[in-house]
């Protein structure tokens, strides 16, 4: 029995709150990452972040180790939180007021750049949020968590050919929509 299934047995039976900070450390940074490079917004990532975690210690009990690895799950409460999010009137609101106190001014280039990349991932971002669900989750699945066809046709219990067709029809979406500029 792997190290995460005793974490978990632990917290389902004695609400152990050091198994739980202890699997909570194991894939903080990970779970941070998947969301940062989606967001592209320290506060709000961790924020999220947080949220996912909360989330998986409130729905432990319903883990069941027999149908997905516990990454696995953990990366499926993760994708529903984003996706929740950018649905939100929270988002919508924000989107239009983004402010420019988030950065810092070295170089006028250095500004330039860090902006047009916060631009094109949030149009990458706006594209993908209009997309029905299982193509949200191939697509962050694959980009931002970096899991194989087959890992995230064994997550979403699809098809892995449906896993590709999916994904690269989405790119083609978005390369579509990167020409017309």
């Amino acid at each position: 029995m792997d190290r995460d299934i005793r974490l978990i047995k632990k917290i389902k039976k004695k609400s152990d709150r050091i198994a739980a900070n202890e699997l909570i450390s194991k894939y903080y940074k990970e779970i941070y990452s998947y969301v940062y490079k989606q967001t592209v917004n320290k506060e709000l990532s961790m924020d999220l972040t947080q949220e996912i975690f909360i989330s998986m210690l409130k729905s432990i009990n319903s883990y069941d180790e027999k149908k997905a690895s516990f990454k696995t799950w953990l990366y499926k409460i993760a994708t529903y939180k984003l996706i929740d999010y950018y649905r939100s009137k929270y988002y919508k609101y924000n989107a239009i007021a983004v402010s420019m106190d988030n950065f810092t001014i070295y170089d006028k280039e250095d500004v330039e750049v860090a902006i047009e990349n916060k631009e094109d991932v949030e149009r990458i971002m706006n594209i993908v949020n209009r997309l029905d669900m299982v193509g949200q989750q191939v697509f962050r699945l694959k980009l931002f968590a970096e899991y194989t066809f087959l890992e995230i046709s064994n997550a979403l219990e699809i098809p892995e050919s449906t896993a590709k067709t999916k994904y690269y029809s989405i790119l083609k979406k978005i390369r579509k929509d990167f020409e017309v500029e």
